[in-house]
């Protein structure tokens, strides 16, 4: 090769490294795949793809082919104030963690419990709920309470809270992938209990046709938030300030009585960043 053909080679490669510096980036980063018309770095711009569950009422259902539910309703006028559009998708819990760390998901929407073993996976927003740990038992059962599950066969959603505390009680629980699942292990008696979110498991049994009686529940003392991208501090920000909004102008309040109107907030429990006094609430 001719020193001339060489220096032509060598100035090809500059410009083709060059090139794909100037391409690269994306979603690895919190900065790269920002821009103007997408502050948030999401995967398309000036809409929130969510992952969220099908199966989990009052908090998160699809109902007549729309995503609905507290924390789906709570997003979709959280992300208006950010004039963002919410595209919900079905997933299972179990997987819904890593869906947001890799970026599938822009953000986790499903009553997802704050705890120091899933911020190593996942950052989250202010905490938005609070809630209990349910027991459902068959409706023959003479089990009462969370103390009665020792030598019991007990059924828990694969990665939820209601696992962690299984599984620190020592009870060698049976995981299954979603609600229906551990729901249909209780009707057909192959499970002695299931630990749930407190107002699923209460709505699952009084909708199971008197096949399922809820039995006892448990402060869950964690907090709900949703869940970002370790890399993506922008959105979880911009999430944190809308919350506050919501919060503030009466939304959160109203959807507290839509879908709990029985269930009492406790006095010490402050949403969002707890600088904002929630408007609306009469309890």
């Amino acid at each position: 090769m001719s020193a001339r053909s060489r220096l032509l080679s060598v100035a090809s490669v500059t410009v083709l490294a060059l090139g794909l510096a100037a391409c690269g980036g994306g979603s690895g980063s919190d900065t790269a795949g920002a821009s103007k018309d997408n502050p948030y770095d999401l995967q398309q711009p000036g809409v929130l793809r969510a992952g969220t569950l099908t199966d989990a009422p009052p908090n998160v259902y699809l109902k007549d082919g729309k995503f609905t539910g507290f924390d789906n309703d709570l997003l979709t006028a959280v992300a208006a104030k950010l004039d963002l559009k919410v595209e919900f998708v079905g997933t299972e819990f179990s997987s819904l963690l890593a869906q947001v760390k890799t970026r599938k998901f822009d953000i986790g929407s499903s009553s997802i419990s704050i705890t120091e073993k899933r911020k190593q996976t996942v950052a989250f927003t202010n905490k938005y709920d609070f809630g209990f740990l349910g027991l459902d038992v068959p409706a023959a059962s003479t089990v009462k309470g969370f103390d009665q599950l020792s030598g019991k066969r007990v059924v828990v959603v694969q990665g939820t809270v209601q696992d962690d505390y299984a599984t620190r009680s020592n009870l060698n629980p049976v995981r299954v992938p979603d609600y229906n699942a551990a729901l249909n292990q209780l009707k057909s008696g192959t499970a002695d209990a299931w630990i749930t979110p407190a107002e699923i498991g209460e709505k699952s049994a009084t909708e199971s046709g008197g096949k399922v009686k809820a039995v006892a529940k448990q402060l869950d003392t964690g907090g709900m938030g949703f869940a970002v991208a370790q890399d993506n501090p922008k959105l979880r920000d911009a999430v944190n300030k809308a919350l506050d909004e919501v919060i503030a102008d009466g939304t959160w309040a109203k959807l507290q009585k839509q879908y709990y109107p029985s269930r009492p907030i406790p006095a010490d429990f402050k949403p969002g960043s707890g600088s904002v006094a929630p408007a609306g609430l009469d309890n």
